[in-house]
């Protein structure tokens, strides 16, 4: 494994780069100008693991030159498995290459493309939403024809008490299925919606009632966390308190069991509305209409809100779920996931729905609700083919379940594939992965503003499913993407720079910022004219296979030599004693920064600190070289994390260098951060010492 990580980590990641830091009618069935063509929704049964027929490599070849040189053709052709309400006339129009105009002068609506298709075309009683909750015992099966009721009823209920078309609903719920009920009654309706985590703290949520300006805000009475109830109600009351906005009405879905109300003038009763709810009829909408307003992560002073269209969002999502993951409608899906991240919103929620896949929603953690053998319970019940999720849920795992005792009590025979995504992955939870769970783990890569996948292992065009060690698959077609020095010329193999992209970007991208399109282009599209920019680093290799490296401003810059975080990760996690592990850098008035590494160690390791410690600089000499000048490990009990699985190493370099430093509202236990810094504190004793 030691040659592996050094064929990965050596060439060229101390080049001399300067990388900046991030900143942070009648319808017509799949009609366009070449005419109409039947949608494909035909049923498919899911075979048992692992032989499955994939298209031969020379697929993906071709489907990317396509893309790349007549994207107008690729993507219509693509276009004609959605159905529109009236065609398109023109497939693109990029007078701004910032903002490519995708399927101009079509309609359709999302709802209809995820839901009512499926009814219509006899699929009526299969299964799209399998709710799983081990926090509250429940299970439940929600076939396409019960989810069309629910959210048409719904959908009512907005129109009912006054959301129209273009007004913008705030969605503050756990996860359970009315969640993605209020998510596709307002695609329905034609109405945006900015889904928010539930439990998301009051200012923050007030922040995005005033930037949002919601008409409506749908809520829930609780959300369970193992151990505990979050009371949704007091949260939402605060936040309208602190916000300048105040929206017509609050609809409030109250749990089983778990009862709360607010202001009879203000708030409205789930049960109640929908008792005599109407159905209400899919709205048709233009191909740009803005289906959802997603908020990132750690946002600071004017809030960024991603807006993300409806026509080019359903044609790539549709896409993605043949193409990138292989699958076929009637296969069962699981992305592991919340759906107040851009993983939920596109795979928990449209994605597979659009796709006719059965989507897995779980109200539960990797481990805890019970133990580390949830995820594979949870696949085996429900006979999933494959899988989405993030590297920490699979070091979580490991560590309390080193040699997978608990998963392999549940046969995983219909599982194919499991992706990872979020954070980049290290080689020893990639291979532990695939040695429990006994499939093809492929990580790929993609970002909240892109929707989907920039790079990926593409197995339904026949993408290898034994892709290099630490790759993060191929460029997906439409993503023309390069590595660039800070002079923009591309560098070559290897060799760590800027990864951009050359626009336009794909259908399905963001189209702008809520309310701040001089913004969206200043972010993305200033510092490298010409090109996207992903603001993270990396490298491309000779076959084509991308590495991201760590965000531009996750360079650690040691006397002159810049090295890579997720390099100094991927090396430290080679050590069996480690089951999680983040790099930044600690100041130093000799070599004015070197790294320092924060590692949790597995569960049952009984080795001395002291001696994992040597071993450890050891192993970074080996694989890295002396240049990394790696010499300091702080052990801890754990490490922050946001509710997608990333690690806020900006905060964390703030505190072990004794700055101030922030927490972001989405990381999951903010008490980690006192651990570390009583550590913390003693080292920097130590070093002045």
């Amino acid at each position: 494994m030691h040659s592996q990580i050094k064929h990965l980590l050596r060439p060229n990641l101390c080049a001399p780069v300067t990388l900046r830091r991030s900143v942070c009618a009648a319808r017509q069935r799949g009609a366009g100008p070449a005419g109409p063509r039947a949608s494909s929704s035909s049923s498919s049964s899911s075979s048992a693991r692992p032989r499955r027929s994939y298209a031969s490599d020379a697929a993906y070849g071709r489907a990317f030159a396509s893309a790349r040189d007549h994207p107008e053709t690729f993507w219509g052709d693509a276009a004609r498995d959605v159905d529109w309400f009236e065609p398109w006339r023109n497939t693109l129009r990029a007078r701004d290459p910032a903002f490519p105009n995708w399927f101009v002068g079509g309609k359709l609506n999302m709802c209809h493309n995820a839901v009512d298709r499926h009814v219509e075309s006899g699929r009526g009683e299969q299964p799209a939403v399998i709710y799983d909750s081990p926090v509250t015992g429940v299970k439940r099966v929600i076939s396409f024809r019960e989810l069309q009721d629910q959210v048409s009823r719904l959908a009512g209920v907005l129109v009912k008490n006054g959301v129209r078309k273009g007004d913008l609903v705030v969605i503050y719920m756990p996860m359970v299925p009315e969640a993605m009920f209020a998510m596709l009654a307002c695609a329905r309706v034609g109405a945006p919606h900015s889904l928010i985590f539930g439990g998301f703290a009051s200012k923050e949520l007030s922040v995005r009632i005033d930037h949002a300006k919601p008409k409506m805000i749908v809520t829930a009475s609780f959300g369970i966390e193992p151990g505990r109830q979050v009371a949704y109600i007091p949260l939402v009351e605060k936040a309208l308190e602190m916000s300048s906005h105040r929206p017509s009405k609050v609809l409030i879905y109250n749990r089983p069991n778990m009862k709360a109300s607010m202001s009879p003038q203000l708030s409205l009763d789930w049960d109640e509305e929908m008792a005599t709810a109407r159905p209400h009829d899919c709205v048709p909408v233009p191909s740009n209409h803005p289906l959802y307003v997603l908020y990132t992560s750690g946002t600071t002073g004017t809030p960024k809100g991603v807006v993300r269209d409806t026509a080019g969002y359903a044609v790539m999502l549709k896409w993605t779920m043949s193409n990138i993951y292989g699958l076929s409608p009637g296969d069962v899906w699981w992305a592991a996931s919340d759906l107040g991240w851009v993983v939920g919103h596109s795979y928990i929620c449209y994605g597979p729905l659009l796709h006719g896949n059965s989507t897995i929603l779980y109200e539960g953690k990797p481990v805890g609700t019970p133990d580390a053998g949830a995820f594979f319970r949870v696949l085996s019940e429900h006979g999933a083919s494959s899988m989405f999720t993030a590297p920490t849920a699979i070091r979580a795992i490991r560590q309390q379940d080193p040699h997978c005792a608990l998963g392999r009590k549940h046969p995983l025979s219909r599982l194919r594939s499991l992706f990872l995504a979020g954070e980049r992955c290290d080689v020893e939870t990639l291979e532990w992965a695939k040695s429990s769970f006994g499939v093809p783990v492929l990580d790929h890569w993609w970002q909240t503003e892109t929707g989907s996948a920039i790079t990926s292992s593409c197995i339904g065009l026949g993408n290898s499913l034994t892709p290099p060690a630490g790759q993060a698959g191929k460029p997906v077609p439409g993503y023309d993407v390069r590595v660039i020095d800070d002079d923009m010329r591309e560098v070559q193999p290897r060799t760590l720079g800027n990864i951009v992209v050359r626009p336009p970007l794909p259908p399905g991208a963001a189209l702008s910022l809520w309310q701040n399109r001089d913004l969206f282009k200043e972010l993305y599209f200033t510092k490298f004219p010409g090109y996207y920019d992903t603001m993270d680093a990396g490298f491309v290799d000779e076959e084509g296979f991308l590495y991201i490296m760590s965000r531009s401003d996750d360079v650690i810059n040691v006397a002159g030599h810049r090295l890579s975080a997720g390099a100094l990760e991927e090396s430290v996690m080679q050590h069996p004693a480690i089951g999680d592990c983040a790099v930044v850098g600690l100041e130093d008035a000799l070599k004015g920064v070197v790294p320092l590494a924060l590692c949790v160690l597995k569960n049952g390791v009984q080795k001395k600190q002291e001696d994992i410690t040597k071993e450890l600089v050891k192993l970074v000499r080996d694989t890295i070289g002396p240049v990394a000048a790696f010499r300091k490990v702080l052990f801890v009990q754990a490490l922050p994390k946001t509710r997608s699985g990333k690690i806020p190493r900006s905060s964390l370099a703030n505190l072990v260098n004794g700055k101030p430093y922030k927490i972001s509202p989405t990381i999951e236990d903010p008490e980690v951060f006192k651990d570390i810094e009583t550590h913390a504190e003693k080292a920097l004793r130590y070093r002045e010492d």
